[in-house]
């Protein structure tokens, strides 16, 4: 399964992650310009990290992995995520998409072009979500 994971990462980065991670750690190189947008461009890091690799890798809601909640799970986060939508995420989302569309041109591509709508649906409101290797 490793072996095979593999692969599916390396076929993954060549192509698509690689443009997709590096819009990723764009976006949190912007964010980290201002104070406010610092937790912004940290879970840009860390998506961007899993968009170069997501295969073995998947996204949970932090408050259902430590079983409680915290400040990005509350209110607090989904005014952040409302501002997240705004300014980045409909644009990284439409990036995925537009992957996605072409990964489904063929059948090899399917695999791919279903990772890329996942993380296109968590660009849409990354905060309160972390990376967990899947299980």
């Amino acid at each position: 399964m490793a072996v095979l994971r593999f692969i599916f990462n390396v076929a993954w980065f060549v192509l698509g992650g690689f443009v997709m991670g590096l819009a990723w750690w764009f976006a949190g190189l912007i964010c980290f310009i201002s104070i406010i947008g610092i937790p912004f461009g940290r879970a840009c890091f860390v998506i961007g990290e899993m968009t170069f690799w997501p295969f073995g890798q998947e996204q949970v809601s932090r408050d259902e992995l430590y079983g409680r909640e915290d400040i990005g799970t509350g209110p607090l986060g989904l005014i952040g995520n409302i501002v997240w939508f705004i300014l980045f995420g409909i644009w990284l989302a439409i990036g995925h998409i537009a992957h996605a569309l072409g990964c489904f041109i063929t059948i090899i591509g399917i695999p791919f072009g279903i990772q890329h709508l996942k993380l296109a649906l968590l660009s849409l409101t990354p905060i309160g979500k972390t990376v967990v290797a899947a299980r």
